[in-house]
């Protein structure tokens, strides 16, 4: 088990857990899962980690095919600018590495922004915290587990 599952089932979130083989030759994490798990990219998302201008962590989960809009993300956080976070600081912060970070249960609870589109769907796909692991969830669960808000976040 995975702190992710862990928060989901304490919570006693509905959830369902799909494994897959990772190449690790794959550099598009979540774009393999998408084909692996027969899932249309819109329905995968992925979990990135953003710097704030005043060097504060925050997370925005957005479709794997897309591209994060930094002046939307910074826009919904209120905040002048942001970055993606260092590799190191991604790490350290979520107790994940990078292709398993996953939004929930991470080591310190960020701010955390859903892409709208999450919501046209009964369930997404999200990082397991692991690599070749995902947990399909419905969005309005992980937006309450996480006290998210719901923006778009797309380029």
């Amino acid at each position: 088990m995975t702190p992710a599952i862990n928060l989901a089932k304490k919570h006693k979130i509905k959830y369902s857990v799909h494994e897959y083989t990772h190449d690790t030759s794959v550099q598009s994490y979540g774009l393999e899962a998408s084909k692996k798990l027969g899932v249309e990219e819109k329905r995968v998302f992925k979990t990135l980690v953003v710097s704030l201008a005043d060097d504060t962590l925050a997370v925005g989960v957005i479709p794997v095919c897309d591209m994060l809009n930094m002046k939307q993300m910074a826009k919904a956080l209120k905040s002048k600018k942001c970055s993606m976070a260092k590799q190191i600081d991604v790490e350290r912060s979520t107790g994940y590495i990078l292709g398993g970070v996953s939004p929930l249960g991470q080591k310190k609870l960020l701010k955390t922004v859903i892409d709208s589109s999450a919501q046209e769907f009964d369930t997404i796909f999200i990082s397991g915290g692991k690599r070749g692991l995902d947990i399909e969830i419905n969005p309005l669960d992980l937006q309450k587990l996480l006290r998210a808000s719901f923006e778009v976040l797309r380029q």
